[in-house]
């Protein structure tokens, strides 16, 4: 058995205690898991209830014929082996970690072989029958095409993924789900025949057109999933290869866990950050706006200002699109462009209904720019997101809708631009070395020699990383920063005043948790380039 250049191998078999039935093995190299990550498996060759217990995986890698075997393998896998000499593979030995962190990623879809049945269960909010999703019984499904999107679909769900994508290539179709923000495998399709039935699958599900296939379509539908309705909404795109899929998941009873006693400092704010956005979101009048890219739970935190804010005796009213969570006490408007109610109508609207406080779900045009700039003027107090990259960015993007800079600046009291970082699975923790040139760009890293990194195991798929927490960059208009406004300095030159004003940093942020130990260097550059 010959070991492929282009494996990352090393000889180094003590890294890890193998048993005696593993070392004796002829041609045994020892993995690392980015290998692991690269390979595909071939669950007909060997049943992953069977790989299960041999503590051994088969697939291909570079064109090669591999198996993985986890160093705790016993003399049972190397029987499994001998009775197909003629395979010739590659065979690498892994920590049982990683080779657990390899089950995980693929065991829920392939023990699953679940699929969406015709039984109906009624909703808790009406009386629509929905499918159930179980794991229960399916297994004999004749239809491959919905056994695969049925156990895409539990997977996902069961991973605590956000969407789920499914990419069309020449040779049929990836499937990704987003955990923590962050793009990880979670299988393939084989042949584009099999990728075209998945997509038609997915619009069936959707109540889609099934024969369009050269415009973009939207849907939606609800899956009973452990009990609890889950929906689901759908796009589907044209692409070089066919069509791709990405479904976003939203459970609702998670989302209500979630915003049940929900507060600036469940968030993860803390420190500074968490006292100026208190003070920011308590005063009784003016602007405070929330920045980041999509998925960066501006929604939620200025859902939990509200809240912390919501004492009964003020009238709050909320406009939104959509209105993801009922707020107790809240009067909550949706937006609904085909009736004509927008925000900047829905807005001006508002106004005339005696509110203290209002939530403008995002501003996007020049309209509710305006007629929210005249809200905080007027009394009132304002909490809205924006879409922009720095909390300098924002200030150009009002004047660019053509709100007067004097104004603006009268009006905001804050700009709140927030990130979702990854934090270290607590499991696979490692320590690495933190190179000078790092120590020398962060100030929060200057005196820091060692960080944390996470290798990859079962309870993180793979990922090193597990679970986030909102880290913000405040930025406060006083004197100096509402000078520099108004003579509109650039963007550099405002940052300069804000930081000699004690403002902290987007980067230097991550940096505190990265000398904390809480998460890595990789998520620190990642915060600082989008920052």
């Amino acid at each position: 058995m010959n070991a492929s250049s282009a494996l990352e191998f090393s000889a180094a078999l003590d890294v890890v205690h193998v048993t005696d039935a593993v070392q004796s093995w002829p041609g045994l190299q020892h993995w690392s898991i980015d290998a692991l990550h690269r390979m595909v498996f071939d669950f007909d060759r060997l049943p992953f209830s069977r790989a299960s217990e041999l503590r051994l995986l088969a697939g291909r890698l570079d064109d090669r014929n591999c198996l993985v075997v986890s160093h705790e393998a016993g003399g049972e896998a190397w029987d499994w082996l001998q009775g197909r000499a003629q395979w010739d593979p590659v065979v690498g030995v892994v920590a049982d970690a990683d080779f657990e962190a390899t089950l995980s990623r693929h065991g829920a879809a392939m023990r699953a072989m679940d699929s969406v049945s015709d039984d109906a269960v009624p909703t808790d909010e009406d009386d629509m029958q929905v499918p159930e999703l179980s794991l229960a019984g399916l297994a004999d499904e004749p239809n491959q095409v919905v056994r695969v999107m049925g156990s895409t679909l539990f997977d996902a769900f069961r991973s605590g993924a956000s969407d789920i994508h499914v990419e069309s290539n020449p040779s049929g179709a990836r499937i990704q789900y987003r955990l923590d923000g962050v793009l990880v495998p979670g299988g393939r399709i084989d042949g584009r025949e099999m990728t075209e039935q998945a997509i038609s699958r997915i619009k069936v599900l959707s109540a889609l057109d099934v024969g369009e296939r050269r415009i973009p379509q939207d849907g939606r539908f609800r899956m009973r999933i452990e009990g609890r309705p889950v929906d689901f909404r759908v796009s589907i795109m044209p692409s070089a290869h066919g069509e791709d899929a990405v479904l976003r998941i939203l459970d609702r009873r998670a989302l209500a866990d979630e915003h049940a006693g929900l507060n600036l400092e469940r968030l993860g704010f803390g420190g500074q950050a968490l006292e100026e956005l208190r003070e920011l979101a308590r005063r009784p009048h003016g602007m405070l706006l929330v920045t980041g890219p999509t998925g960066s739970g501006k929604t939620t935190t200025l859902y939990a200002a509200l809240s912390e804010v919501n004492s009964g005796r003020q009238k709050i009213i909320t406009i939104e699109d959509p209105i993801e969570y009922q707020l107790d006490g809240v009067l909550q408007v949706p937006v609904n462009e085909k009736t004509g109610l927008t925000f900047g109508r829905g807005l001006r609207a508002i106004l005339r209904h005696d509110p203290d406080t209002l939530l403008v779900g995002e501003i996007r045009d020049e309209e509710t720019a305006q007629i929210a700039v005249q809200a905080a003027l007027t009394g009132h107090l304002v909490l809205s997101s924006i879409h922009a990259n720095t909390v300098f960015d924002v200030l150009a993007r009002f004047f660019h809708m053509g709100v007067d800079p004097y104004n603006l600046t009268s009006a905001l009291n804050g700009v709140v631009a927030q990130r979702l970082i990854r934090l270290g699975c607590p499991r696979c923790a490692e320590s690495v070395a933190v190179p000078p040139v790092l120590r020398d760009k962060y100030l929060g890293l200057r005196h820091v020699e060692q960080a944390s990194r996470g290798r990859g195991c079962g309870d993180c798929r793979g990922t090193g990383y597990r679970g986030r927490r909102a880290i913000a960059e405040v930025l406060r208009i006083d004197d100096s920063v509402r000078e520099g406004i108004l003579n509109r300095e650039s963007p550099r030159s405002l940052r300069a005043r804000a930081v000699a004003a004690g403002m902290v940093t987007l980067a230097d942020r991550a940096a505190e948790l990265v000398a904390e130990q809480r998460t890595s260097l990789e998520e620190l550059e990642r915060v600082a380039d989008a920052g």
